[in-house]
């Protein structure tokens, strides 16, 4: 009863506005913090497109300009095309259009996909391509993946969406037991290298603990798999479309806090970033800092807040773009550089993916080390409601461990 229950009220929240299943019931939500969500629900009006990540809009990470977008030297292909203004759902829309457009087996579905998806994601894909190849699918998450599973198996370029990645979990054993064994077990006679895995993931600031987690981890522990995160419209793309056509089952992580935040000039054409390689994003001689998706604009602001402390302060800000396999060359060489190393991300921090960092890290470049490695996570209790503002690491506890890394 309790199951049936629980995807009534998902289904109601996919029909309806997502955010009327995170508020209290009755009287507006009142707490003595001052968190924007509280804001937001007493004056019964929906939170920003950027939720508590305020400074998307004008960050220096975000290409603004025709000119900026293409200067990417990974973008060669698409340097002499257009741009398009888009947000990060707009991009991963258009590329799950061309993926669609140029393979005739490539097929979309998950929970109100046909609708076009609770983030609009899949807006217009179904009237595009016919409901034959874009479809919805029944409540199941462990269904959902074992047809994708099943799809890929048979040659077709299966494209699945799990609505939110805190409803990964019943698909798990589909994708760590299956999906990712499936070549090796026969002998490589066999594979689903065509599946990918769409999700969107992260805080927004009104989540709670069944709509903000950041599971990477538990997928980084399998081989077979790619894990994917990306950071901006551009990026979202160009990884997307690497992801699908990718030759190894692959899950593509979405923050959905930047589905509207953020927004780039983006490549009209059909391109693909390089999965498994890292993107130095600011050069520094004095600090390595690492991280993925929405926190890397935390981090961008950490370190402008840290500079005005530590006039001079240089820093090399580095995305990881892929944590299965992350770049192990790019991090390291940048610390044997700088001497020092933060990294943070909104997972917890007890076996995060910043503990294998870390710990590769000490093992390449211990000599090289000035001060202890840094790591700035949530806190490792589950997302609270209220609270969530606070449990992940914000731009002051970023500056903070900055500052730590540098004074040591």
């Amino acid at each position: 009863m309790s199951t049936t229950l629980l995807r009534s009220t998902r289904l109601g929240s996919s029909l309806s506005s997502i955010s009327r299943t995170f508020l209290h019931q009755g009287a507006p939500v009142k707490h003595l913090h001052t968190s924007l969500k509280t804001h937001y629900a007493a004056s019964n009006s929906p939170p920003p497109a950027e939720g508590f990540l305020p400074g998307v809009a004008n960050s220096q990470l975000i290409k603004h300009t025709h000119h900026d977008a293409l200067r990417n030297p990974e973008l060669a292909g698409v340097a002499n095309g257009e741009t398009k203004k888009m947000n990060t759902f707009q991009a991963i829309n258009d590329a799950m259009r061309i993926a669609l457009a140029t393979d005739d087996t490539a097929c979309v579905f998950g929970e109100d996909v046909g609708f076009g998806g609770v983030f609009r994601c899949t807006m217009g894909l179904a009237e595009m391509f016919g409901r034959d190849r874009v479809f919805n699918t029944p409540l199941s998450e462990q269904g959902i993946a074992g047809f994708g599973i099943g799809m890929a198996a048979m040659g077709s370029t299966a494209i699945a969406e799990i609505q939110f990645a805190d409803y990964i979990f019943p698909a798990f054993d589909q994708i760590v037991n299956e999906a990712a064994k499936y070549r090796y077990r026969s002998g490589g006679e066999f594979n689903v290298g065509s599946l990918c895995i769409r999700t969107p993931c992260g805080a927004v600031g009104h989540g709670g603990h069944y709509h903000s987690q950041h599971p990477e981890a538990y997928f980084a522990h399998t081989p077979g798999l790619k894990v994917v995160v990306p950071r901006s419209p551009i990026q979202a793309k160009g990884l997307l479309l690497a992801s699908i056509r990718d030759r190894n089952p692959t899950i593509f992580m979405e923050p959905k806090i930047l589905y509207r935040a953020a927004v780039e000039m983006v490549p009209v054409g059909d391109y693909e970033l390089p999965l498994g390689k890292a993107e130095i994003l600011t050069q520094g001689k004095d600090l390595t800092i690492v991280g993925w998706g929405a926190q890397l604009y935390v981090l961008e602001n950490a370190i402008q807040l840290a500079q005005k402390k530590m006039p001079g302060l240089s820093v090399e800000l580095i995305d990881l773009r892929s944590i299965l396999p992350w770049d192990v060359e790019t991090v390291c060489n940048s610390v044997n550089k700088t001497g020092r190393l933060l990294i943070a991300h909104e997972a917890p921090k007890t076996q995060g993916f910043a503990a294998e960092i870390a710990s590769t890290v000490m093992e390449r470049c211990f000599l090289r080390l000035e001060a202890p490695i840094q790591r700035l996570t949530s806190y490792d209790t589950p997302f609270p409601l209220v609270f969530e503002k606070f449990h992940v690491p914000d731009m002051i506890r970023c500056a903070e461990g900055i500052e730590r890394a540098m004074k040591f």
